[in-house]
């Protein structure tokens, strides 16, 4: 360890904690959760990877190698991990831009820099990105992942889907004429489906009633926990089979999942590529590190349980992103809406998650040809369904409620999103942030005059003296020059908040007007912060007064 620098993170998985103390009601509660967090996993993980422009397999073996890792692994005890939508627009790009190669490159590193910034405690600093910037990245990102599904919702026989919004538009608008309305009926029906399951089984629907009425409870409890894309997957794709709709299938588009494990392959490697790759690295690692660790609090809010490791969930996060590429998998994260359910299903240790990992991979080796017959319409269903309940519509409704900064920050983040680039639109709304943060903090600092008299002047610093607020002590500054005879200058800092160099440079140039028209300057009421600086830096030598 160098001297001066931090400690290094420790590498503690919380499952090492949560294993103390383990016993057989607890593991039959982990195994419960885990198989219906698994097969809730199942349909999304395909549904990602297609999205993504890669082939179902790819979600799928993310969701079980990095699924396990990261709940092996974690630094929170309930996390499921694996493929999310909020990657579907990123890897879509790269993969387009790139190609499937240098996605797996970039992923292996995106990795390493996660790891590397759990390993160096920046977890916390994931905090500080606004909640105006997530939110409008977040729907940014829903729209755009509705808008990929637009394709296989109509049915539309596009070759070769563009990566951009404007791209994408005109692609559909162009090949309208192959509408389905066969695909667009099962995709209805999906959506449909995924918003009414839930409420049949609600304590007081009338539905519910009837069932209990019929003295059915037991089969009540079995049917109510099944997942409704699993209800959705399976209902639909038999009633497009007996039917024998004309739509297109996981089979017909990708020629079915292969039954076995993938193997280890090493990615090609080019200098002159990777070198093109640093900006979807950045990206991959920076949205990976916000959506684990945003989950991550979610899922502390939702239970008693010890409240997450940001550093060490962040390794996890950064070794499952790391080993994934080599299995031909795709950017991992934590999940929300299969972390809600695996709580919600009773989980109380990592021991779900690895649960729901080998119920994936249980599945696959045994029954993957049957995801040949799936309509890609379905599956295009469920990610309108996961993109609706991705947004945070709410928020615009509630935009006439916050400052003109927060609107600022939250709409062009999530227009920029829309139009250009998910970076572009995190970049640009943390300059506006701290831009707006700079203006915020210069409004809140004044000097207010507390008394004049021809031989001394006296003013009260309020707030924060820093770069963003020093053109306020420019009329203290003219109106000693314009002084008609030697003054003294005296400062009460009593409610100064805080002084950086640049606002102390300021003070220096007020203490050489002030000495030039033969006065002298003085300050008072210093705190710790403002007087330490000033004491570091010798200026205190040259007040008269420093108190």
């Amino acid at each position: 360890m160098l001297k001066g620098l931090p400690p290094l993170a420790p590498f503690r998985p919380r499952l090492l904690r949560d294993l103390r103390g383990y016993d057989r009601d607890k593991l039959a509660r982990d195994l419960g959760a885990g198989t219906t967090v698994g097969i809730v996993a199942l349909p999304l993980a395909m549904a990602f990877a297609i999205a993504s422009g890669l082939k179902p397999e790819a979600g799928l073996w993310t969701a079980i190698i990095a699924g396990f890792l990261i709940a092996a692994l974690g630094g929170t005890s309930v996390q499921i991990g694996g493929p999310a939508g909020a990657f579907i627009v990123i890897v879509y790009g790269i993969v387009e831009r790139y190609g499937v190669a240098n996605l797996l490159i970039a992923t292996a590193s995106a990795g390493v820099l996660l790891f590397l910034m759990g390993l160096f405690r920046l977890g916390s600093l994931v905090r500080y990105v606004p909640v105006s910037v997530v939110l409008g990245f977040t729907n940014g990102i829903a729209v755009l992942i509705a808008l990929s599904q637009v394709r296989d919702l109509l049915g539309l026989a596009i070759p070769h889907m563009p990566a951009s919004f404007f791209g994408q538009i005109g692609a559909m608008a162009e090949h309208i004429g192959s509408f389905n309305p066969y695909a667009l009926g099962l995709g209805a029906l999906c959506v449909l489906g995924l918003f009414l399951w839930p409420r049949l089984w609600a304590v007081d629907s009338q539905f519910r009633r009837q069932l209990q009425a019929l003295d059915t409870v037991s089969a009540l409890r079995a049917t109510s926990r099944i997942p409704g894309p699993v209800v959705a997957l399976v209902t639909l794709t038999l009633l497009a089979w007996a039917l024998h709709l004309p739509v297109e299938t996981i089979g017909s588009r990708f020629g079915g999942i292969p039954q076995g494990a993938p193997a280890f392959q090493l990615p090609e490697f080019s200098w002159e590529t990777a070198r093109l790759l640093v900006t979807p690295t950045l990206t991959i690692a920076l949205l990976g590190a916000i959506e684990s660790l945003l989950c991550a609090r979610v899922a502390d809010q939702l239970g008693d349980r010890p409240k997450h490791d940001p550093n060490q969930e962040l390794m996890a996060q950064g070794i499952a992103n790391t080993v994934v590429p080599f299995f031909g998998g795709m950017p991992a994260t934590g999940t929300i809406a299969r972390t809600v359910t695996n709580i919600r299903s009773g989980a109380v240790s990592p021991v779900a998650g690895m649960v729901h990992a080998l119920t994936l991979a249980a599945v696959v080796l045994l029954a993957a040809p049957l995801a040949f017959h799936i309509p890609l319409a379905v599956l295009a269903g469920v990610l309108l369904f996961v993109a609706w309940n991705m947004g945070e519509w709410r928020e615009f409704a509630r935009l006439r409620h916050f400052s003109n900064h927060y609107r600022l920050m939250l709409l062009s983040t999530f227009f920029v999103t829309i139009v250009f680039d998910l970076t572009v639109a995190v970049e640009l709304g943390l300059v506006l942030a701290v831009v707006l943060f700079v203006r915020r903090q210069s409004a809140i600092f004044r000097a207010e005059a507390v008394a004049r008299t021809p031989q001394q002047l006296t003013y009260r610093l309020y707030g924060s003296l820093f770069f963003g607020a020093v053109a306020k002590i420019d009329p203290i500054v003219a109106e000693v020059e314009q002084h008609p005879g030697p003054v003294n200058v005296m400062l009460d800092a009593s409610q100064l908040i805080s002084l950086d160099t640049t606002g102390l440079d300021a003070l220096e140039q007020l203490h050489k007007a002030v000495h030039k028209r033969g006065g002298q300057l003085g300050m008072v009421g210093l705190h710790e912060q403002p007087r330490s600086l000033i004491e570091r830096s010798g200026f205190a030598t040259r007040l008269t007064t420093c108190q």
